[in-house]
């Protein structure tokens, strides 16, 4: 069953508050949703795809957990927080949230890159719907 998705403003003010804040520099948030354009048509420029109207999404819990626990070892990274939707989404629908909070750029933005993809790749199923 589709989800709501949580205030991010909320989530860094607690971020903020948490004991970590302390060493770091800069947080990073990243927001995906369900786009209208089919996945084979943005990532594999093939012409000729329908509108996607929604999508099933779903996760593997124990993976996901795993994949925090790992972007959490990374270098520089002090704070992670994801939240995964599930079910029927709709266009605009928030699938997911992750906030990453580290001592440098480089540092979170490898955190990010490296979390979200592993969510991607290997905890998330996503079946448009067109």
């Amino acid at each position: 069953m589709k989800k709501t998705a949580p205030s991010i403003d909320r989530w860094l003010r607690e971020a903020k508050a948490d004991p970590s804040a302390a060493d770091c520099g800069m947080y990073l948030v990243h927001n995906g949703t369900v786009r209208r354009t089919a996945k084979a048509k943005v990532r594999l420029g093939e012409a000729g795809t329908k509108p996607v109207t929604g999508m099933l999404f779903g996760y593997d819990r124990e993976k996901t957990e795993q994949a925090i626990r790992a972007a959490r070892q990374m270098e520089g990274i002090y704070y992670v927080r994801v939240w995964l939707n599930e079910g029927e989404l709709a266009v605009g629908d928030d699938i997911m949230a992750v906030l990453i909070g580290g001592d440098i750029r480089p540092h979170v933005v490898d955190a990010l890159q490296f979390l979200v993809g592993t969510l991607k790749k290997d905890c998330v199923t996503e079946r448009e719907l067109n």
